[in-house]
């Protein structure tokens, strides 16, 4: 089965065009089906087969999300599976997916995270990195992976727009405002090592993801003991802060790189307190 695993991923690679980071996961949880079902011919494996791995999955207490996820990477296979006809019937049409909660995204307030992208030091080069890491983050919104695959040359100072290589390999161009172009100006002219690439490392090499949550996670004691920041979270505090303001939903989608709107519309909690401020000011009987 391993052979039409290698001939799957090459299709998400080729045609799809999706990034090395989703194959990888794809790969991961597709061996773990495989190593499931041991030596059993692709063709004996079929419905009960598939709820079989589904119940194995419940047994290791996988969170639902994380069961779902799996289950979406075997409905793929399947379905590519049936489309080059190595398969004559898909056995996982009928598969269902966990139910899933829907999980609120974590935000800081406006005044929080200020506070948090000021907290690096400009007195050296890292500090002066990671104060430019941060302000980008909350400035633009972008991914962790996106952020790291920035060059120099992706940032327009003049025309205050980023060009971020997405999800799906696909560019976009965000704007990005002019407190985060001053303090990475700052970066770029301090730094003693020469590259392309707009964020490095301490030897001169490309900051990692993991690299860049470390940087976070270094600065958020100083903001709050108590809050669990991550990366992400400044990218949910960015769509919770423009709706807050009035932004309308497709534009934030569009900054955000959302295929989907209804991606963009968990973020529509957020606007509760807006609504109620605009309510009680403007209905007679409020």
């Amino acid at each position: 089965m391993n052979r039409y695993l290698d001939k799957f991923l090459s299709y998400l690679e080729i045609e799809k065009n999706y990034s090395d980071h989703t194959i990888l996961n794809y790969r991961l949880d597709l061996e773990d089906f495989i190593e499931f079902q041991g030596k059993s011919p692709l063709e004996k494996i079929d419905y009960i087969a598939l709820r079989r791995f589904l119940a194995q999955l419940r047994t290791k207490n996988f969170r639902p999300r994380t069961i779902s996820r799996k289950l979406s990477a075997i409905r793929s296979f399947f379905k590519f599976l049936h489309r080059e006809g190595l398969i004559k019937n898909n056995p996982a049409t009928l598969l269902m997916s966990p139910k899933l909660d829907k999980v609120l995204p974590k935000f800081l307030s406006e005044e929080e995270a200020v506070k948090f992208v000021e907290t690096p030091s400009s007195d050296n080069i890292f500090g002066k990195r990671d104060k430019a890491i941060l302000e980008t983050l909350y400035s633009t919104g972008i991914r962790v992976s996106e952020l790291v695959g920035l060059d120099v040359d992706s940032v327009d100072m003049i025309g205050n727009i980023a060009k971020v290589l997405g999800k799906g390999k696909k560019e976009r161009l965000v704007p990005i405002g002019n407190t985060a172009l001053l303090v990475i100006k700052d970066y770029i002219d301090s730094r003693k090592h020469q590259s392309r690439a707009l964020f490095l490392n301490k030897n001169g090499g490309r900051l990692t993801d993991r690299s860049v949550r470390n940087i976070v996670n270094k600065h958020i004691l100083n903001v709050s003991a108590t809050k669990n920041i991550s990366p992400h979270t400044l990218r949910h505090s960015f769509a919770t802060h423009l709706l807050d303001r009035g932004a309308d939903l497709r534009s934030v989608q569009e900054l955000l790189g959302h295929v989907n709107l209804s991606t963009t519309q968990i973020y529509t909690h957020v606007t509760t307190d807006r609504l109620k401020k605009i309510y009680d000011k403007s209905h007679p009987r409020a």
